[in-house]
């Protein structure tokens, strides 16, 4: 059961990450962010790396407030790369962002998350 499990992460894996992929990993994950952060202002600091096509902040339902993360897409992948590396770990309105690549996801789709046997060990 375990081996057909990893079998099936694998060959997930694999369709997500092929070259061969239509879908290129333009949209960077923006965490760390101020309350103060609007999107405007993300967009602001972003777009000197190229053309931003999209900037999304969540906030919390309850109370409004930002939940301290947001997506920004650009045009092109060598934009957001160059701007993953320029913006990691610099202050935007006093706080450091931690960028990462943001995870594609199929609607309706499983969610595979691999797990190392031994717990990694």
């Amino acid at each position: 059961m375990n081996r057909n499990l990893m079998s099936v992460a694998r060959k997930a894996l694999t369709k997500v990450h092929s070259p061969n992929s239509p879908a290129t990993n333009n949209k960077l994950f923006v965490a760390g962010l101020s309350w103060s952060v609007d999107e405007r202002s993300l967009k602001d600091a972003f777009c000197s790396f190229g053309d931003v096509t999209e900037v999304r902040i969540l906030y919390d339902k309850d109370s409004g407030r930002s939940r301290g993360f947001g997506f920004v897409s650009f045009c092109k992948e060598d934009e957001a790369v160059s701007a993953k590396d320029a913006m990691d770990g610099k202050a935007l309105l006093g706080r450091p962002l931690r960028i990462s690549y943001a995870l594609v996801r199929a609607r309706g789709g499983p969610v595979v998350v691999p797990r190392l046997p031994n717990g990694g060990r």
